[in-house]
C-alpha cells in the first residue's frame, strides 16, 4: 500500500509522458505493493545481468523496498537505457474496477503495444505478475534466475506474451459484461449517518462503476444537493427520513433492495444495527463491526498505551486523582461513545478533578460518562491512523493529523475536530508498518475471541519519545480525517469494502495516490463547541466549489423549502483541498473557505474557522540523518543546537560502518525513537552496502544527511540518490587539498605556508570533495602551528559549520530576527538576575543593575584614596565550559569565574571590592544565562565583593547556537604598605590550602583523558563513587580563598601568597618568590583521587603533573616563621580544617630551580 511518505520523491510521471521510457527495467502498475518475487527479479537483473536503470511507473514503493536487504538495489532512474533487452514487469490489475480506471487503461494500452512489437529486436520483454497467485504468468518453472531461464529458452518469450495478452483479454471480457445492462453489476448502497464523514463516504462510493446509487440515511443538505448517484433517504411516501434507528434502517434496506450497508457513526453500531441486518438480511453486506466488535473503542489488545484506570464512581475517581503526583498531567475521558468529543485535557490536578465532575456528575456527555477513564498524559505528536479490516487482517491508510482545539495555536475548548491533513509527515515508512502491525494484531485478537472485526479501525496514536503508543481505538471512520484520507484513495472504495465484508481484503491492492496531499478546514458556527446559532444561510458554496482541487463536504447543513442551504449544527462544512504537497492543498482549501459566509437575518457573518491548520507540518523540523565512522565530535554542537531549540531540526538516524564507533553512542543518547544502527559491509559490494545504509536512513524518514567522519568512499548510486541532500565536512578550504584526509591535509597547509586554513561543508557528489560548497569557516595559521594544533583549531569550527549549513537548508526566508538579537530576552535576563545581584551588596556598592556603569565608594568600604592602591584582575573559565555545555549544568561555572579572579586579587594582598562579568553567546537562553549569573552572584557572596554589573552579548555570527563564553573582571583595594609579596625571605614557612578538585585549569587535557578512557560526562565517576557522574565531579567549583586569607593579611602574618592555577605548583609559586630564595617542598599531600586517576590514565610523571594541575593544593601561603601556629589557628577559625605543611624557603644558589621537590606525589 502506498503510504505517501515524502521521504524521497522519485519520477512517477503520468504514463502518457513515459510510455517510451529509456530505462532498462520498467515497473508498471504496482501501486503501493512490492511483491517479493518482483523484488528478487529486479535485484537479479541488476546484480547478475548488468541492468542499470529502473523506472517505476505508478509503482511508488519499489524505490524504498529495493534498498533493503536482501535486495540492496538502487533504482538509478538517471542512468538511461543501457541494454537492448528492456524488461517490462507489469502488475496485472487484481479487479475489474482497477482495470477500468483511466491510469490502468493507459498501462494496458502500453503493454499491448509492447507485446505486439515483440518481433522488433529493440522491443522489451514483458513479464506479467499476478498478485492473486503471487507468481509470473506463463512461468511454471522454479528457476531462481528467471532472466537466465528466458535467455536459454527463446520460445518462452512468446509464451509469456501470450499469457499476458490472454489475461488482458479476460479483463476485457469482464469489462464488456459490465457495459451490458443485462450482465452489469449495479448495486444500491445504504449509508447511515448525516455528517461530513458520510458526505465524503458517499462521494467516494458513488465513483464506483459497480454502484448504481448511494442512499444516505438520514443525510444532510450536502448529500441532498449532491445529485447524480447520491440522494437522501425517503420513506415509502417520499418524505425525508430523519431517523437512523435499527427499524428505520432495516425497512429502508429491504425496500430499496440494498446490496451493502455502510455504517458511518458509532451509535448505530453500539445499537446493534449490524447484528440486526445480519439476522434479517443475511445476503446484504454490512461494512461495520458487530455490537460486540464496537466495544473495541474502550479496549486495547496488548498494544503499547498509557497507564489508565476506569471508574464508575466519581468519588473514587477523584480520590485516585488526589493520590497521583500533582505534577503529572492526566487525560480524562468519557468511556462510552461521545461522538469523538468525550476527551478532556486538564493541565493541573484541580482541573483534572473538575473534569471528572463534568463527565460523571454533570453528565456533560450523557450516559457516555457513566464510566470515566483517567489516563496518564503522554507527550508527542498525535496521528489518526485508519485501517480497513476484514475480520482477519488490516490495511492501514495514510496517517492523518487533526486539530481538536477550537482556536488557533491549539487553544480553546476541545471539539470534534477543526481541520485535518494527510499524509502526516510525522509517520515514517517504518513507523507506518509498526502501527499497521498493531492494527493487524488487534484484528487477530478480536477474531480469536469470536468477534471478528469488519469495518474501519480508527487507531488514535501518540508518537511518544519511546515509540508509537495507543491513545484510543474507535470503531468508525474519523471526522474530519475521512475528508482528507478518502480523497487520496485510488482503489475503488466499494470494492475495498466488499472485500472486507467477504474476508478477502488480501485479494485487493489497496492503493493511494502518490505524491498527493489533502487538507481540510472545518467551518463552524460561532460559539461552537458551546452554544451556537443555527439557521444561518450559507453563501458562497458555488464559488468555493469552483476552486480547483477543492471539494466542500457538508456536515451540519440542511436545505430549506426554497433550496437555500442553512446551518443546522456546530461543525457545518469541511472544505478539502488537494495538491502535490501539503502547502498546495492548504492554499486551495483556504482559498475556497474565504468564499464562504454564514449570514444571519441581519447580514452578519457567524462563521468561525481556524487559520493555522497543518501549521506545524508545514513548518516541521528538518529530519537529519548521520553517517559516521569515528567519535562524531563535530556532531555535538549540532545536537546541542537542536536540544536548545536554536536549530529547527531533529536527528532521526545515526548509521555507522563500525560496530564500536562512538558516534553510535551519541545516537543512542538521543532516545529510542532515533534509529541508531551499525551496518556491516561483510560480503557486500559498495553499491549494495550503500543501498542498505540508505534503506535504514529512508525508513527513518531522513531528509538531509550529514557525513561526520565517515571513512568510506561512496558509490555513484548513493551520490545520485542523495544529490543535493547530503553534506560532508572537509578539513581544508576547498578546492585546496581536496582528496586528503585528517593530519595529512593540515600538514599540507603548513608545508605550503598558507596563511589561513579552515573547514568546508560541501554537497556530496561522485567526485571526492568536488561537490558544491555550502559553508566555509576560516582560521589563521600561526607559524608555531603543527598539524595537530591546526587540526584542533579547524575541528572546533566543524560543528559550527554544520549548524550553519543545516540552517541554510531549513530556511527559505530570512527575517530581521534571524540576524540575531532578542532584546526581550536580554531584558528578561536582567529581571531574573537582579535578586541574586542584590544579595551581594556590601559597604561601598548597592549592586543594582540596569545603569550604564557600576559605582563603588572606596571611603564607604574603609579605604582612604591617598593610602590605597587599586588592584584589577581578569580571567575566564576556559574549556571547563565545554563540560557545562555537554552536561547542561551551568550553575557552578559562575563561581569558577569569580574564583579565578578574586583568588588572584588576594595574592596581591588586596580585598576584592566588586566584580563585573561578560557573558557572550550565539543565542541567548535566558534560563541558562540566569543560572550562570546566579553562580557568579554566589561566588561574589563567598568572596565578599559586590556584583555591580556586567555585559550580555548575543552574537550569532561569532558563536554557535548553544555555546557561550565567560570573562570576569574584579577590582580590589590594598593599603600601599600592604602590597604582597613583601619581604619574602629564607626561613619563611610554606602552608598549603586544599583545592576542591581540578578547579578551572588543565581542562583541555582533562577532556582528552575522559575521551581516552571511553567515558562521557554522564558516565559513573570512576575515581569517586559518591560523586555521581564524571561531569558532576569535574564541575565542582573552584575554591575561593578570600575569607580565610583576609584575617592573616590584616595581622601581617603573610609575606606572600601563590594561587596554584595553570602551570601548577612549579610555575606559580616562583611568581611570588624573589630570585635569591627557593622553595623546598617536603610535605606535599597525597594526590586526591581525581588526580591519581589522571596521572594513571595520562601516564604523566610527577614533574608534568606538578606543572599542569594543582594536585590538591589550591593556594600556598608564605608565612613568617614566628607566627605559623597562630596562622593555622586563624585558618581553622575561618573553616579551613586541613592545612598542609608544605615546606620552607631556603637560600637559592646560582640558577637552581626555585621549587625543589623533596618528596614524590603519592
Amino acid at each position: 500500500m502506498a503510504v505517501g511518505w515524502p521521504w524521497h520523491i522519485i519520477s512517477t510521471a503520468p504514463l502518457a509522458s513515459t510510455m517510451n521510457s529509456q530505462a532498462d527495467i520498467l515497473l508498471v502498475g504496482f501501486g503501493g505493493s512490492t511483491p517479493a518475487p518482483v523484488l528478487e527479479l529486479v535485484s537479479q537483473a541488476v546484480s547478475k545481468h548488468g541492468y542499470q536503470s529502473i523506472q517505476p511507473l505508478r509503482s511508488q514503493n519499489f524505490e524504498y523496498e529495493l534498498l533493503k536487504a536482501p535486495y540492496r538495489t538502487f533504482l538509478n532512474t538517471a542512468a538511461g537505457k543501457t541494454t537492448d533487452n528492456q524488461l517490462i514487469i507489469y502488475n496485472l490489475p487484481s479487479s475489474l474496477t482497477e482495470y477500468l480506471s483511466e491510469a490502468s487503461q493507459k498501462e494496458a494500452s502500453f503493454i499491448r503495444s509492447a507485446l505486439f512489437a515483440g518481433s522488433n529486436a529493440s522491443a522489451g520483454q514483458v513479464i506479467a505478475f499476478d498478485a492473486s497467485s503471487n507468481s509470473f504468468l506463463g512461468l511454471d518453472n522454479s528457476s531462481s534466475d528467471i532472466i537466465d531461464f528466458i535467455k536459454t529458452n527463446p520460445a518462452l518469450s512468446g509464451s509469456l506474451a501470450c499469457a499476458t495478452l490472454a489475461a488482458l483479454c479476460a479483463l476485457d471480457s469482464k469489462a464488456t459484461e459490465q457495459l451490458l445492462p443485462a450482465t452489469s453489476q449495479s448495486d444500491t448502497v445504504v449509508l447511515i449517518g448525516s455528517g461530513g464523514r458520510e458526505h465524503a463516504l458517499a462521494v467516494a462510493l458513488a465513483q464506483s462503476p459497480l454502484v448504481k446509487e448511494v442512499i444516505v440515511c438520514p443525510g444532510n443538505g450536502g448529500t441532498k444537493a449532491e445529485g447524480g448517484k447520491i440522494s437522501n433517504a425517503v420513506d415509502s411516501d417520499g418524505n425525508p427520513i430523519s431517523k437512523q434507528d435499527n427499524d428505520t434502517v432495516l425497512e429502508l434496506v429491504k425496500r430499496v433492495n440494498a446490496k451493502m450497508v455502510v455504517v458511518g457513526p458509532e451509535q448505530p453500531l453500539v445499537d446493534g444495527v449490524v447484528d440486526v441486518l445480519a439476522a434479517e438480511c443475511p445476503s446484504v453486506k454490512v461494512f461495520g463491526p458487530s455490537k460486540a466488535g464496537a466495544e473495541l473503542e474502550a479496549s486495547k489488545h496488548g498494544i503499547p498505551t498509557a497507564k489508565y484506570q476506569n471508574f464508575t464512581s466519581a468519588d473514587e475517581a477523584i480520590a485516585y486523582v488526589k493520590s497521583l503526583d500533582p505534577n503529572d498531567r492526566q487525560v480524562v475521558k468519557a468511556s462510552g461513545l461521545a461522538a469523538g468529543k468525550g476527551v478532556l485535557l486538564p493541565t493541573t490536578q484541580e482541573e483534572t478533578i473538575e473534569a471528572v465532575k463534568e463527565i460523571m456528575s454533570d453528565k456533560a456527555f450523557g450516559a457516555a460518562g457513566d464510566t470515566c477513564v483517567i489516563e496518564s498524559f503522554m507527550t508527542g505528536p498525535e496521528a489518526s491512523c485508519l485501517a480497513f479490516c476484514d475480520g482477519k487482517t488490516a490495511v492501514l491508510m495514510p496517517a492523518a493529523q487533526d486539530h481538536k482545539r477550537a482556536l488557533d495555536n491549539d487553544e480553546g475548548l476541545n471539539t470534534g475536530g477543526m481541520g485535518a491533513y494527510a499524509p502526516a509527515p510525522c509517520v515514517t515508512p517504518e513507523m507506518h508498518k509498526e502501527i499497521e502491525a498493531m492494527c493487524i494484531k488487534t484484528v487477530e485478537k478480536m477474531a480469536e475471541r469470536g468477534t471478528p472485526y469488519v469495518g474501519v479501525l480508527y487507531a488514535g496514536m501518540m508518537l511518544t519519545p519511546n515509540g508509537p503508543s495507543m491513545l484510543e481505538y474507535n470503531c468508525r471512520f474519523g471526522d474530519p480525517e475521512t475528508q482528507v484520507v478518502l480523497p487520496l484513495l485510488e482503489t475503488d472504495l466499494y470494492e475495498v469494502m466488499t472485500a472486507c465484508c467477504d474476508g478477502k481484503l488480501d485479494s485487493i491492492d489497496v492503493r493511494f495516490k502518490e505524491n498527493v496531499s489533502a487538507a481540510t478546514v472545518v467551518c463552524a458556527a460561532k460559539g461552537y463547541p458551546e452554544a451556537y446559532p443555527k439557521g444561518m444561510a450559507i453563501k458562497g458554496l458555488d464559488q468555493a466549489g469552483s476552486v480547483d482541487n477543492v471539494k466542500v463536504y457538508h456536515a451540519g447543513t440542511k436545505l430549506d423549502d426554497e433550496n437555500v442551504t442553512r446551518c443546522s449544527g456546530g461543525r457545518v462544512l469541511a472544505v478539502t483541498g488537494m495538491g502535490s504537497n501539503l502547502t498546495e492543498a492548504l492554499s486551495a482549501s483556504y482559498k475556497a473557505v474565504k468564499q464562504i459566509t454564514f449570514e444571519d437575518s441581519n447580514g452578519d457573518s457567524l462563521m468561525h474557522y481556524r487559520t493555522d491548520i497543518a501549521k506545524g507540518a508545514i513548518r516541521k523540523k528538518l529530519r537529519i540523518g548521520v553517517m559516521g565512522s569515528t567519535r562524531g565530535t563535530a556532531l555535538l554542537p549540532v545536537m546541542e543546537a537542536i536540544a536548545n531549540g536554536s536549530l529547527h531540526a531533529e536527528i532521526v538516524a545515526v548509521v555507522s560502518n563500525r560496530s564500536k564507533a562512538l558516534i553510535l553512542e551519541k545516537g543512542k543518547s538521543l532516545g529510542v525513537t532515533v534509529t541508531t544502527q551499525f551496518v556491516s559491509s561483510k560480503g557486500l559490494t559498495r553499491d549494495q552496502y550503500d543501498a542498505e545504509c540508505t534503506s535504514v536512513l529512508a525508513g527513518a524518514g531522513v531528509e538531509y544527511l550529514l557525513l561526520v567522519g565517515y571513512m568510506r568512499i561512496l558509490s555513484k548510486q548513493f551520490c545520485d540518490y542523495w544529490a543535493g541532500r547530503c553534506i560532508n565536512v572537509h578539513p581544508s578550504l576547498l578546492p585546496k587539498h581536496a582528496g586528503g584526509m585528517d593530519l595529512e591535509v593540515h600538514q599540507a597547509v603548513i608545508d605550503a605556508k598558507e596563511p589561513e586554513s579552515g573547514c568546508t561543508i560541501h554537497e556530496v557528489t561522485e567526485e571526492v570533495d568536488g561537490g558544491p560548497i555550502v559553508i566555509q569557516k576560516v582560521v589563521k595559521v600561526d607559524e608555531s602551528d603543527t598539524a595537530e594544533s591546526l587540526k584542533s583549531k579547524v575541528q572546533a569550527l566543524e560543528g559550527v559549520a554544520f549548524i550553519e549549513a543545516i540552517q541554510k537548508k531549513c530556511k527559505t526566508t530570512v527575517s530581521y530576527a534571524d540576524a540575531g538579537v532578542s532584546i526581550d530576552a536580554g531584558n528578561s535576563l536582567v529581571e531574573m538576575i537582579k535578586p541574586a545581584c542584590k544579595a551581594t551588596r556590601r559597604p561601598g556598592c548597592d549592586a543594582d543593575l540596569g545603569g550604564f556603569g557600576g559605582l563603588f565608594d572606596l571611603a564607604a568600604a574603609g579605604y582612604k584614596s591617598e593610602d590605597t592602591i587599586i588592584i584589577g584582575a581578569t580571567d575566564g573559565v576556559g574549556t571547563k565550559l565545554r563540560v557545562a555545555h555537554m552536561t547542561k549544568k551551568h550553575e557552578s561555572v559562575g563561581i569558577d569565574l569569580v574564583a579565578m579572579c578574586v583568588n588572584d586579587l588576594i595574592v596581591a594582598g588586596g580585598e576584592p571590592l566588586f566584580f563585573l562579568d561578560y557573558f557572550a553567546t550565539g543565542k541567548l537562553d535566558v534560563n541558562e544565562a540566569a543560572a550562570v549569573v546566579k553562580g557568579i552572584a554566589e561566588g561574589c557572596s563567598q568572596a565578599g565583593c559586590g556584583l555591580i554589573g556586567g555585559e550580555t552579548a548575543e552574537m550569532p555570527s561569532m558563536y554557535a547556537p548553544g555555546d557561550y563564553d565567560l570573562a570576569g573582571f574584579s577590582v580590589g583595594a590594598v593599603h600601599k604598605d600592604k602590597v604582597l609579596p613583601q619581604n619574602v625571605s629564607a626561613g619563611d614557612v610554606l602552608l598549603g590550602l586544599p583545592s576542591s578538585g581540578v578547579h578551572s585549569n588543565g581542562f583541555s587535557l582533562v577532556r582528552k583523558l575522559v575521551e581516552k578512557a571511553n567515558l562521557d560526562y554522564e558516565s559513573a565517576c570512576p575515581w569517586d563513587r559518591n560523586a555521581g557522574t564524571v561531569g558532576d565531579s569535574l564541575l565542582t567549583p573552584t575554591k575561593i580563598y578570600v575569607k580565610c586569607c583576609l584575617p592573616l593579611l590584616k595581622k601581617d602574618m603573610l609575606t606572600g601568597l601563590s594561587h596554584i592555577t595553570g602551570g601548577g605548583l612549579l610555575e606559580n609559586l616562583p611568581r611570588s618568590l624573589p630570585s635569591n630564595v627557593k622553595a623546598e617542598i617536603t610535605g606535599h599531600p597525597p594526590l586526591p583521587a581525581v588526580f591519581s586517576w589522571m596521572k594513571q590514565t595520562s601516564g604523566l610523571d610527577d614533574y608534568e603533573m606538578l606543572r599542569t594541575f594543582n594536585n590538591g593544593v589550591g593556594m600556598v601561603l608564605i608565612v613568617k616563621s614566628g607566627v605559623v601556629d597562630e596562622a593555622k589557628a586563624l585558618l581553622r577559625e575561618a573553616g579551613e580544617d586541613v592545612v598542609y605543611d608544605l615546606g620552607v624557603l631556603t637560600e637559592r644558589q646560582g640558577d637552581e630551580e626555585q621549587v625543589e621537590m623533596k618528596c614524590s606525589l603519592a
